[in-house]
């Protein structure tokens, strides 16, 4: 499916550089390399990273799998302006001219205010950061301008009303989250639609949540006898909607590029019947209560304590609600080397950044309780 809105962007399937093959503590550059001539070679061009990725080093495999071997006009390359990385309207420049560096380009065909929230969208204010970057646009650095967005709806309402000037939005859009009341996905995505701003989905599987299902919610799928795979209803699910220009894809290897071309590449909407299972998957997810982090890993740079919340927080989920047997195994794994749950000394830096606004000192307790009787 070409894309209706942008000119630059060949499809509607984006490659997210936020959850990359790893080689212990770097990132497996030979697969990444593979993975992004699969993508490209199968007609997709767009990229996505942020300062923050990958603690700095997603940016620098931009570099080294893409801008230096492949032409400029041959990829579409989003980065953002990260909450964490700028404390005055003077540091935002010279870390945006930073970033071009770090991705080895001239410009940037978006740029997005990052994490939006109700809190630090008036932290953006003060810094005058959208101005500063609708100036960069102005200086062709930067050729759309937008936001990405973690709040309620009637915050979406008041940033764009404060800023006609945005050009997309990047929303968390996916089956679960859709109708959900704390994430209002329908509702913000509606908000975009009144604005006429189209929209680039994040997190359309929910972290991986719904790639690997509970027993209950598998059986739905399977009984479609359709061998598609679960990914292909979430991504199609988020890729039905009319506004939506790109739905982004964190892919972790090889085979998980090849499993989203399958069905990105000559894009289907669900149909009725895969609708009708996709809500039935829902109403089992919403019974079960789970920690629903996303595994964006904001929360874990600025850790004191080395905390890996968010994979403590699958071991908690698939050990409460999958009953799975060896997640204590695995917590042991996790924390030899990193801290514990009851290690949080409640600083709080990791509840600022969380786009899920989750009461992760809380959680961890809970956590700490399962798993360290």
């Amino acid at each position: 499916m070409s894309n209706k809105f942008f000119k630059e962007i060949e499809k509607n399937f984006g490659f997210g550089f936020m959850r990359l093959p790893m080689n212990a503590d770097s990132i497996d550059m030979e697969q990444t390399k593979q993975m992004v001539d699969l993508f490209i070679k199968n007609g997709f061009n767009y990229f996505d990273t942020a300062h923050i990725y990958h603690e700095g080093m997603s940016e620098i495999a931009i570099r080294e799998a893409i801008s230096e071997r492949y032409a400029r006009e041959q990829f579409v390359l989003t980065n953002k302006l990260s909450t964490h990385c700028f404390e005055s309207q003077e540091e935002i420049r010279p870390l945006f001219e930073e970033q071009l560096k770090a991705c080895g380009v001239t410009y940037f065909d978006f740029y997005l205010m990052h994490a939006q929230d109700r809190k630090i969208y008036e932290k953006y204010r003060c810094c005058k950061a959208y101005e500063t970057s609708l100036e960069l646009k102005a200086e062709g650095k930067i050729k759309h301008f937008g936001i990405s967005f973690h709040d309620k709806a009637d915050v979406l309402e008041r940033i764009l009303t404060d800023y006609p000037e945005i050009e997309v939005v990047q929303i968390q859009f996916n089956y679960v989250d859709y109708d959900d009341a704390s994430v209002e996905g329908r509702k913000v995505y509606e908000v975009c639609e009144k604005f006429n701003k189209p929209v680039i989905v994040m997190e359309p599987v929910k972290g991986g949540s719904l790639v690997h299902l509970p027993e209950n919610a598998q059986k739905i799928f399977d009984n479609l006898h359709a061998n598609k795979s679960n990914a292909s209803y979430a991504l199609r699910f988020a890729g039905s909607f009319k506004n939506i220009c790109v739905v982004l894809s964190g892919m972790s290897n090889i085979s998980q590029v090849q499993d989203n071309i399958s069905f990105m590449k000559d894009f289907q909407p669900l149909n009725a019947t895969e609708m009708e299972a996709v809500q039935k998957v829902c109403q089992i997810f919403r019974s079960m209560n789970m920690i629903p982090c996303t595994a964006c890993h904001y929360c874990t740079d600025g850790c004191p304590m080395k905390i890996r919340i968010p994979d403590v927080f699958s071991c908690y989920n698939l050990k409460t609600k999958f009953h799975s047997w060896n997640q204590d195994y695995y917590y042991d794994i996790l924390t030899h080397e990193n801290g514990k749950a009851s290690d949080c000394i409640k600083c709080g830096q990791c509840e600022e950044i969380c786009p899920q606004h989750l009461k992760i000192t809380e959680l961890l307790e809970d956590v700490a309780k399962e798993f360290e009787k």
